[in-house]
């Protein structure tokens, strides 16, 4: 029997086809879609509770399974009789249904998922680091090394961040305990390959765990460079050197930035009888800013006590203090800075002498002997190449007294110098000066050389004047930014910075022939110190013969002839004229001096 052909619908796929791409299915199924939406934003609620009771049972059947065989029991009991109560309870069933719903709605809702972990550059950057270290924290013969090529990165770094910028900001990284963490050598190897690796141009501090063999870099913000001379909050015998980063020491100070007042970590240097690091030595490159330094130091010294300064330099950058109360001279030629130092070693002694019998006697110290004295020598090799040219005493000796015994003396000094003739400096000087500071650009071979220890950051892009590095005593290495103190007698100066040094500033004394303290003080109104110990020999205050008008009137054209500057009021070294009419200087306490000034 001959079979039927099948329907030529059936058969041909055209038709099918055209159906498909029919204007009437794309509208039932652009229908549908929309029913479907309109659907689920109705029933959605419906279905956020439906998925949070899901995930409930999900936790209750989990819980139930983790339950000891010994305590589901008790567990079962516990959780009829809250169903007896609620069913008991006025309006407990309606309450519990209505409290059901609400938990399956919070255990429902959709959760935002976080990204954890780093990005794929993130990671790049890990796996190079990672491979960075390999040749330096492996070895051969580590049955299970923590660096090796191609190994798992997230074993050696604990913990890692990044800034919006995708650069590396934090790391804490292990490392295998038979590395030599206790040299230096190996320790700058390491520090070196992770500034390079984690970007130049910024400044990382290097946290070693020695006991727990971990490392931990630290980006570090570049230090306030706003804050100009001010009056700072302090006690006596404390002197803000700069500031630092606020997690390196455990106090603040208000200070004036620009417009604005807040809290700054400072650097605080104490002196005194108590103080383990009496004296100071700053050395740095020119226009660093060691002088800014001094003069801020000389500003913080005259609120309490005096202040000499030796300008090895000659450039008169400390002018603004000369006549001013509590500066007893700024001397910046030889013979004056000899005179002045001569005085300062002999008061010295004077103070020791005078406060030993004050304590064998059952006393206090006198007045005159607890009144702070600061020597403040800027480049005193400068002088002492001058004096061993002219075949004359250096000027640094006179300072071995008053380093030695400064602090039982209440005396200070400062020393400034540049590191081309840091070798000129004395043994006294280097011995004795325990709190130090670098200023400017500097290695880390030549920070542990004057520092004793290297520093724990790497070197700034660009270091500003009056940044550096400050260690007192055996304290650890700090990052320092010099509060701006400039000239202001200098021209270059601005208005903001000259008004706020000239603040500071005491006021004016009497100069000696009388003048009025609006008078300039000046070299011709004043005689010079070291022509005076020349003319003749000194004696001591109880050898001092009464004074003689005429003597000052007799040093007077002597002095202008030398036109060095001249030593104010209130120094106790004056000329006075003995039985042949020689001048002398007689040395006595200041206020010895003042009183009969």
């Amino acid at each position: 029997m001959a079979r039927r052909p099948l329907p030529r619908i059936l058969t041909n796929s055209a038709p099918l086809a055209r159906m498909a791409h029919s204007a009437s299915l794309a509208r039932s199924r652009a229908f549908a879609r929309s029913a479907a939406d309109s659907a689920s934003d109705v029933f959605h609620p419906l279905i956020t509770i439906g998925r949070g009771l899901r995930r409930l049972g999900a936790a209750g059947r989990g819980r139930w399974a983790e339950t000891p065989k010994d305590q589901r029991g008790p567990l079962a009991f516990f959780v009829a009789a809250c169903v007896l109560v609620v069913w008991l309870v006025p309006y407990g069933p309606l309450l519990a249904l209505i409290g059901v719903m609400g938990a399956g709605a919070w255990a429902g809702r959709e959760r935002t998922p976080v990204v954890t972990g780093p990005s794929e550059a993130e990671t790049e950057r890990l796996r190079a680091l990672y491979e960075a270290l390999v040749p330096y924290l492996s070895a051969e013969g580590d049955p299970s090394p923590l660096y090796a090529h191609g190994g798992d990165w997230e074993r050696a770094f604990a913990e890692y961040a990044f800034d919006d910028s995708g650069r590396l900001e934090r790391l804490q990284l292990k490392y295998p305990a038979y590395f030599t963490d206790g040299e230096d050598r190996s320790r700058v190897r390491i520090e070196q390959v992770l500034y390079a690796k984690a970007g130049r141009g910024r400044e990382y501090r290097f946290t070693w765990d020695e006991l727990a063999n971990q490392l931990t870099l630290t980006v570090l913000d570049a230090l306030p460079t706003d804050i100009a001379a001010q009056r700072f909050v302090t006690s006596p015998g404390e002197t803000v050197l700069g500031f630092t980063d606020p997690d390196s020491v455990q106090r603040t100070l208000p200070v004036t930035g620009g417009e604005e007042t807040r809290d700054a970590p400072p650097v605080v240097w104490r002196t005194g009888q108590r103080s383990t690091e009496p004296h100071l030595l700053v050395l740095g490159q020119p226009g660093t800013g060691a002088t800014t330094l001094l003069r801020s130091i000389a500003l913080q010294a005259l609120q309490h006590g005096d202040v000499l300064v030796i300008d090895g330099s000659g450039t008169g950058e400390y002018g603004c203090l000369v006549g001013r109360h509590g500066v007893l001279g700024v001397e910046s030629g030889l013979a004056g800075a000899l005179a002045t130092l001569e005085w300062a070693s002999h008061e010295t002694e004077r103070r020791l002498i005078a406060g030993n019998r004050a304590r064998q006697a059952g006393g206090a110290a006198p007045e005159d002997t607890r009144r702070p004295l600061w020597i403040i020598a800027d480049r005193p090799t400068a002088l002492s190449h001058i004096a061993v040219a002219e075949e004359r005493d250096d000027p640094q000796r006179w300072l071995q007294v008053p380093l030695r015994h400064g602090r039982a003396a209440q005396v200070t000094v400062v020393v400034a110098d540049q590191f081309e003739t840091a070798e000129l400096l004395s043994d006294p000087v280097r011995a004795h000066t325990k709190a130090r500071v670098v200023l400017g650009p500097a290695t880390a071979e030549e920070v542990r050389a004057v520092l004793g220890a290297p520093p724990h950051t790497t070197p700034p892009a660009q270091v500003p004047p009056g940044r550096g590095y400050a260690r007192l005593g055996n304290a650890p290495v700090l990052r320092l930014q010099v509060p701006a103190t400039p000239d202001p007698l200098d021209d270059a100066t601005g208005q903001a910075h000259r008004q706020a040094v000239t603040a500071l500033l005491p006021e004016h004394t009497v100069p000696a022939d009388g003048a009025g303290p609006s008078e300039p003080v000046t070299g011709g109104q004043r005689m010079d110190v070291g022509k005076a110990v020349a003319a003749g020999p000194s004696v001591r205050a109880d050898e001092a013969e009464p004074d003689d008008g005429a003597a000052t009137a007799e040093a007077a054209p002597e002095a202008e002839e030398t036109g060095s500057v001249a030593e104010p009021v209130g120094a106790s070294a004056r000329v006075r004229t003995d039985k042949g009419g020689e001048p002398r200087v007689v040395k006595g306490s200041v206020e010895a001096v003042r009183a009969e000034g």
